[in-house]
């Protein structure tokens, strides 16, 4: 099992996310994940990048606590209103929807939804410290 190590404190919103994870797992790639759930989705299946020849992996995730605040409910809201601001691209009734939820406090944050997106990849561990 590989391990891999993402930096928390180098987290200060969703591009510097996957700025991380570029960094860990895309060495070597002539291309570079975008900034989208399904890209993390994809990477974490496996097949390329760092991964490709990984079928288990462990991500410790360090100063996670302050990713966990970067990727709050403010970092949430300004991605989820720029969804918004593209009619026709996402379905705007179920992205408003998401904010006014978040808005609510019943609604998932960023850090949360990639905390789902490891989850459904039982062969990647995810520490958090």
């Amino acid at each position: 099992m590989a391990d891999y190590v993402v930096e928390g404190s180098r987290i200060g919103g969703i591009p510097d996310l996957y700025a991380e994870l570029n960094r860990l797992f895309m060495t070597g790639e002539d291309w570079r994940l975008g900034t989208s759930l399904d890209a993390l989705d994809d990477l974490l299946h496996g097949g390329y990048g760092a991964l490709a020849e990984d079928h288990s992996a462990r991500v410790v995730w360090r100063d996670s606590a302050r990713s966990r605040q970067a990727l709050g409910v403010a970092e949430t809201e300004r991605w989820l209103r720029e969804k918004l601001a593209q009619p026709g691209t996402f379905q705007s009734d179920t992205i408003q929807r998401q904010l006014d939820d978040l808005r609510a406090g019943t609604g998932l944050t960023y850090f949360e939804r990639v905390l789902d997106v490891f989850a459904d990849h039982p062969q990647v561990t995810l520490d958090l410290r």
